[in-house]
């Protein structure tokens, strides 16, 4: 695993690097029960790191393992044979999430199944076969959650039969997601859900699924008694006036509702209106909404719905803990802020693609919104920086962003460096200058994640006045997006290289004028820092020339990546040398697609990834 790699690195020159070689002995010196008392605190990759600290560790952590109710390894790419080794020194989990990205054949998941699994998490599942579900039905009798996402790439009767099947014994069943990505029609048939449904079954979450089959499906079931799901998400074709219907008044204990649908045409008679939207009023108990229209296969939106439509949502959702609305191209500032002042308990609220949302909908926010967690403002072109002028009001906020909102500019950062609890930071094409990263450099923000991504007017000038200031953002940082940014160059990696000292993963997409130099930096970084990058996306960096795969294929050259983007270089061209590196790092995978970090965005279209 990249952990223990990682970890084996950090703990050798960890050890030699301590006054007087004596680090490892003191580690030696500690009560067992105090460092196995230390490893039940942390997850899997840091037991696995510090396992490699000293043999006392190493100890201390064998015995853990074996007792883990949970294993979560969605953040590692694992092969067949480094899945089994793992899941067989954690054999009791009842908990267990598997990133399948990297597993070629059903078999190595139909190893690690058993009885004593209650929450079982498949994703990614791009080679993996609708048999699993089969060998789920099978192994897993007492199963309690499941979520898988698959490739659609299979006959869609074949998903329909043997869902039937694993439905039928699955019959402690509470929550069902199933996801099948990479297909432009609907392939999941809810009849299979209509004559087997669990009866214990509280939670359904389904991608992607027809409005009218779904409709006609409530329908039939809902006055089945001992039928009660208090979750549901769909992504759908259409959504409509009498799917939203159907679902409240079919659903009233609904406390979850998230839609979201992605029309292949603009819709006309059969679209969402205000009579719809004021529907969810009935679900007495809904404490999250979503309703969002994606347009990813055509230009749309929600037309027929106004201010009126988010006047009776407001008046009568008041319960409301997270909102998520978007597409509603009509609706105006007074219809957003009436869903600000009603949702008094709101901890996380999104509005998208809202071309009419301007900054009068947030003009005195003090004493509105206190609970505010995430805050997420996305491609809404009217706002300016003047919307965020009340933020330090918001004493809990941890997640800010407003990515595609292009005239936020430099005074939203000194209004962002004084929200101390801020962690998440997303200013994706803000109209943002060197001056501007300068005052969020001097303030005293732990921020863990920044992205900066297409803000044109930065240079390396701004990436050394982010880190070289007095601030602590340099010590938390793991990650950073710097993609898209025609004024970043390797002076900028070299400042990120010896100044981030905490980060894990980079994106420098579409930077042109990073060279070989620069990854050479990121080799060679300060006591070993190197070794603690995971992901590293070098999309579309043409300056970088075939021979830095070089750099690459040193052992100890970034022995922690887990995941590296390298489409649209030369690098394409050095598939075999890519080969040799997997073949020594079973838990890499590498990218020649434009897929974002983790191919979470695009591993059901294509089949390029070098895997060992």
């Amino acid at each position: 695993m990249a952990g223990t790699s990682e970890g084996h690195h950090t703990g050798e020159e960890g050890g030699a690097g301590s006054s007087d070689g004596v680090f490892e002995p003191s580690m030696d010196k500690c009560p067992v029960h105090i460092i196995s008392h230390i490893l039940e605190k942390l997850d899997l990759g840091s037991v696995c790191t510090a396992a490699c600290v000293s043999p006392t560790f190493s100890s201390a952590a064998a015995q853990l393992l074996p007792s883990l109710s949970s294993l979560d390894l969605s953040g590692y790419y694992l092969d067949e044979e480094t899945l089994k080794q793992v899941t067989r020194r954690v054999q009791g989990a009842k908990s267990l999430t598997i990133d399948c990205l990297q597993l070629k054949n059903d078999t190595s998941i139909f190893n690690i199944l058993g009885e004593h699994i209650e929450d079982l998490s498949l994703l990614k599942c791009s080679s993996l076969s609708y048999h699993i579900l089969s060998a789920i039905r099978e192994r897993c009798p007492n199963l309690r959650s499941l979520l898988i996402e698959f490739a659609g790439c299979e006959d869609p009767q074949l998903f329909k039969n043997k869902l039937t099947e694993m439905l039928q014994k699955l019959t402690l069943l509470e929550v069902l997601s199933i996801k099948i990505r990479g297909t432009y029609f609907d392939v999941f048939d809810i009849r299979p859900l209509e004559l087997f449904l669990p009866k214990s079954l509280k939670k359904l979450k389904l991608q992607q699924t027809e409005g009218r089959k779904f409709v006609h499906w409530l329908d039939k079931i809902r006055d089945i008694p001992w039928f009660n799901l208090q979750s549901l998400s769909l992504v759908l074709d259409v959504i409509s006036d009498n799917l939203l219907m159907t679902v409240v008044y079919s659903l009233p204990l609904l406390v979850e509702l998230n839609l979201e649908d992605r029309p292949f045409m603009d819709p006309t008679i059969l679209d969402l209106t205000n009579i719809g939207l004021q529907c969810v009023q009935s679900c007495k108990h809904l404490i999250t909404l979503t309703i969002v229209r994606s347009s990813m296969n055509c230009p749309t939106a929600f037309t027929r719905v106004d201010n009126m439509g988010m006047f009776l949502l407001s008046e009568g959702c008041g319960r409301l803990e997270s909102v998520k609305l978007g597409g509603f191209a009509n609706v105006t500032d007074a219809g957003f802020s009436s869903i600000l002042y009603s949702c008094r308990k709101l901890k996380k609220f999104e509005v998208m693609t809202s071309p009419l949302l301007s900054d009068l909908t947030f003009h005195n926010m003090r004493g509105v919104a206190r609970s505010l967690i995430e805050f997420r403002l996305i491609s809404c072109r009217l706002l300016t920086s003047e919307a965020l002028e009340d933020l330090s009001s918001l004493s809990k906020l941890e997640v800010l962003d407003t990515s595609g909102c292009r005239s936020i500019a430099d005074p939203c950062l000194f209004f962002i460096s004084s929200i101390t609890t801020l962690a998440k930071l997303n200013l994706a094409e803000a109209d943002i200058t060197d001056k501007g990263l300068a005052l969020l450099g001097m303030g005293n923000l732990g921020i863990t994640q920044l992205c900066i991504r297409g803000c044109k007017r930065v240079t390396d000038k701004g990436i050394e006045f982010l880190f070289c200031a007095e601030g602590k953002l340099g010590k938390t940082l793991s990650l950073l997006d710097v993609s898209h940014m025609p004024g970043i160059t390797d002076a900028a990696i070299f400042t990120i290289a010896s100044a981030a000292k905490a980060l894990t993963d980079l994106c420098l997409r579409c930077c042109y004028h990073v060279t070989d130099a620069a990854v050479k930096m990121l080799v060679d970084r300060p006591n070993h820092k190197g070794s603690l990058l995971q992901k590293l996306d070098l999309f579309k960096c043409r300056s970088l020339s075939g021979y830095s795969i070089m750099l690459l294929m040193h052992k100890s050259s970034f022995c922690g990546l887990r995941w590296l983007g390298v489409g649209g270089t030369l690098l394409v061209n050095k598939r075999n040398n890519f080969s040799t590196i997997c073949n020594v790092r079973p838990w890499l995978v590498v990218c020649f697609d434009g897929c974002q970090f983790g191919c979470h965005d695009g591993w059901e279209f294509h089949r390029t990834i070098m895997h060992h």
